[in-house]
C-alpha cells in the first residue's frame, strides 16, 4: 500500500540521526509460505522477488570490510531464498552473529528438510513470530493450522537445544497485536507466554519481543478499509514517549532490500523511503563501504510514532520493557 505514504508525511516526528552502525538487516525476498494479515511487507507464496547470489556476495563483501556485528535476515520467509544457507554459513565463518526471522511453519515444509539442524549447527539465533499463545487467535491472523505447525516447529527446535538453558541456542518469540492497539507490557506478557506454552504444549523459549503494528501495507489497508486509520495514528501519536528516541533501532541498523538498495529501516523500505547520503537519492550495498553513516539524518514520517509509542517497539522488542503501554 505504497499510496499510504502520502497519509504518513508530516513535520510532527522529531528529527533523528544515526549512531554507529551495528546491524545489517537484509530482506532476502518477499516470498513466504504464509499470507498474514499484519504483514508489513505483504509477503505471500505468490511473490517472486528474491535476492540474487550477486547481491548476496555484495552483502558478504560489506560484512568483510565493516565492523557490523549482527546480520539480521528477514523476508518473506528468508529461508526460501535458494542462497540462504550459503549466506548464513559465510557470515558465521566471518564471526558475525546471525538472526533468522523465522515464521516457525517453514521448519515443517517438505522443501526445508534439515533446516532446523542447519540453524543449530551454525548457532543461528532464531526470532520467531507467534502472535498469541491461543490457537484461535493465531489461526485467525495467520491462517488455519498455522498455530499447530508453529508449535511443532518450536518442539523441533527445543529438541535440538533451542531455548534450553546453557545450550547457547537462542529462540525468541515475537508478539504483535491482533488489531489497532498497542502491545501490553512485554515483561508480563512474556511470563504469560512461558506459563501457557509450557503447561499446554510443553515448549520453551528464551525471550518474548513485543512489536507494534505499523500502518503500512496489509495492516494499513485494513485500517483504511475499516475506517480506523485516523484513530490508530492518533493512538500512536498520543502515546509518544520522547525517551524512546535514544533507543530506536534505526540509529544502529540499516535495511537492505532484495535488490541491494539501502534504507534506514525495514518500514521505510516498504514505503520506498531510501537512505540518502552525500546528495545521492539512494545507495546500493555494493557502494556503501565508500561512505560513513555516523551522524547521517534518518528519514522519518508519521509511521515512526509506532516505534516510539508507549514502551516503544523495535526488532528486539520493547525499548522500555517495564513501561506499561
Amino acid at each position: 500500500m505504497l499510496a499510504s505514504f502520502s497519509l504518513l508525511q508530516s513535520k510532527e516526528f522529531p528529527s533523528l540521526a544515526r549512531d554507529n552502525l551495528q546491524t545489517l538487516q537484509v530482506s532476502l525476498g518477499y516470498r513466504c509460505n504464509q499470507s498474514c494479515q499484519h504483514c508489513h511487507v505483504a509477503a505471500s507464496p505468490h511473490r517472486t522477488e528474491e535476492m540474487s547470489i550477486e547481491t548476496i556476495e555484495a552483502v558478504l563483501a560489506f560484512l568483510e570490510n565493516s565492523e557490523i556485528n549482527t546480520l539480521d535476515l528477514t523476508g518473506g520467509a528468508p529461508e526460501l531464498n535458494p542462497h540462504f544457507r550459503h549466506l548464513v554459513t559465510q557470515a558465521r565463518h566471518r564471526g558475525v552473529r546471525v538472526i533468522d526471522r523465522c515464521n516457525l511453519t517453514i521448519l515443517e515444509e517438505e522443501t526445508q528438510v534439515g533446516l532446523a539442524e542447519f540453524l543449530a549447527t551454525q548457532q543461528v539465533e532464531i526470532t520467531a513470530s507467534l502472535p498469541c499463545y491461543l490457537e484461535e487467535n493465531v489461526d485467525g491472523q495467520r491462517g488455519k493450522g498455522v498455530f499447530k505447525s508453529s508449535i511443532q516447529g518450536i518442539k523441533r527446535l527445543n529438541a535440538l537445544g533451542y531455548g534450553q538453558e546453557g545450550s547457547g541456542l537462542l529462540l525468541n518469540l515475537v508478539y504483535n497485536p491482533t488489531g489497532p492497539f498497542l502491545p501490553p507490557a512485554q515483561q508480563q506478557l512474556e511470563s504469560d507466554y512461558k506459563r501457557e506454552l509450557a503447561s499446554r504444549y510443553g515448549v520453551i523459549f528464551n525471550e518474548l519481543f513485543t512489536l507494534t503494528n505499523l500502518p503500512i501495507q496489509r495492516f494499513g489497508s485494513m485500517l483504511r478499509s475499516s475506517g480506523q486509520w485516523d484513530g490508530y495514528l492518533q493512538l500512536l501519536k498520543g502515546a509518544f514517549q520522547p525517551q524512546n528516541l535514544q533507543h530506536v533501532m534505526c540509529r544502529s541498523l540499516i535495511s537492505v532490500d532484495w535488490q541491494g538498495w539501502i534504507y534506514d529501516c525495514d518500514f521505510n523500505q516498504m514505503l520506498v523511503l531510501p537512505l540518502q547520503i552525500a546528495d545521492r537519492p539512494r545507495i546500493h550495498i555494493g557502494k556503501l563501504a565508500e561512505f560513513s553513516l555516523s551522524g547521517n539524518p534518518i528519514a522519518v514520517a508519521d509511521h515512526c510514532f509506532g516505534c516510539t509509542a508507549g514502551q516503544g517497539s523495535s526488532c528486539g522488542g520493547a525499548l522500555t520493557p517495564h513501561c506499561h503501554a
